[in-house]
């Protein structure tokens, strides 16, 4: 057994469903990106226009090889009994388990320390998981991992496209896999058609403002209001394009599967938003210690919540409603009051 061979198992067993190789060379959709950049589709994003994303090299200037690997999450979990209930929120299926930032750097310093062992010396290496400037998708892409999917999604033939992605830049020379040529979307328009918001672009890429993952997490300040009735009661992110893309219906099991620390917990706290509305800020740090939700702060997230509301347009959540309107965040206040207004 080969070097890559040995560290395509060991990355199995620590619960990397895929791991792919390729070289540190500039991503090859740098141009799609700057365009991107250069029309502001990426909202308030800031982050994201970093330069480095144009050469992996100007993160680690001695890498020779990158490894691209994937890890798989649940999938997104029905309604009881198939139905919505009225006050019942959505989140992304990622965010039911435990924040990923947390759960997957311990693996990837782990298979470090493991290729190490195995070349017995030392090795320079930086790793990431959505967290660095790196075109995550191309180089996927460009080891073999899946194809760039009309919803932006990285989508792979077996598995879909419910999986997180990390990468280790190393100074080791590995032999790079073959680039996902085969563009398997064909003219399936499904996951353009699901977006409620219109946030997917035919080129490839979308509006990220428009789109619900990034009003309800990446984005502080109001949500547009003639985005809102749009959202339905997704409180944190959205699987719409995903729940709707034929390659996730057709995906397999495979061996390992899920992480347990991205398994849902027994409770499901989202089925009465009324009771969230008047969480405290101690209160949403104990519910939501160590998960993602707790990436759109206590304020974002009952901003979120009173669009939900107010979209459910229950007369039961007035109460609440009428009483976030005291709360000490103008922003909690104002969406509180915009729902109010779909509800009367």
């Amino acid at each position: 057994m080969n070097l890559k061979q040995t560290i395509e198992l060991e990355a199995r067993r620590l619960g990397f469903a895929l791991a792919g190789f390729t070289t540190p060379e500039p991503p090859p959709h740098i141009q799609t990106w700057w365009n991107w950049l250069d029309l502001g589709r990426h909202g308030s994003m800031n982050y994201m226009t970093d330069p480095r994303r144009a050469d992996p090299l100007l993160l680690l200037p001695e890498c020779k090889s990158i490894i691209v690997l994937a890890a798989l999450y649940p999938r997104p979990i029905p309604s009881p009994n198939g139905r919505e209930t009225r006050g019942e929120g959505k989140i992304a299926a990622y965010a039911w388990g435990r924040d990923y930032h947390t759960v997957l750097p311990l693996k990837l310093e782990k298979l470090a320390a493991f290729i190490e062992q195995q070349v017995d010396r030392r090795i320079t290496c930086r790793w990431y998981t959505d967290t660095g400037p790196l075109l995550e998708r191309d180089l996927a892409q460009r080891a073999g991992l899946g194809w760039i999917g009309k919803n932006t999604c990285l989508i792979h033939p077996r598995i879909g496209s419910y999986f997180f992605l990390a990468e280790l830049l190393l100074s080791l020379e590995i032999e790079p896999d073959l680039p996902f040529a085969e563009d398997r979307c064909g003219t399936c328009t499904r996951c353009l058609k699901a977006c409620p918001t219109g946030a997917l672009l035919p080129d490839r890429t979308m509006d990220a403002s428009r789109c619900i993952s990034y009003l309800t997490i990446e984005n502080k300040a109001d949500i547009p209001l003639d985005l809102r009735p749009k959202m339905g009661n997704w409180v944190f992110g959205c699987d719409l394009c995903q729940m709707a893309c034929p390659w996730n219906r057709r995906a397999v099991a495979l061996n390992p599967g899920i992480d347990p620390a991205f398994a849902p917990q027994a409770e499901l706290p989202f089925q009465n938003l009324v009771s969230h509305l008047s969480l405290t800020a101690q209160e949403f740090n104990r519910i939501f210690k160590d998960r993602p939700i707790q990436r759109a702060r206590r304020r974002g997230y009952l901003r979120n919540v009173a669009v939900a509301l107010g979209n459910a347009a229950t007369p039961a959540a007035i109460p609440a409603l009428e009483k976030a309107l005291q709360d000490h965040e103008p922003l909690v206040r104002e969406h509180a009051a915009w729902a109010l207004e779909q509800i009367r």
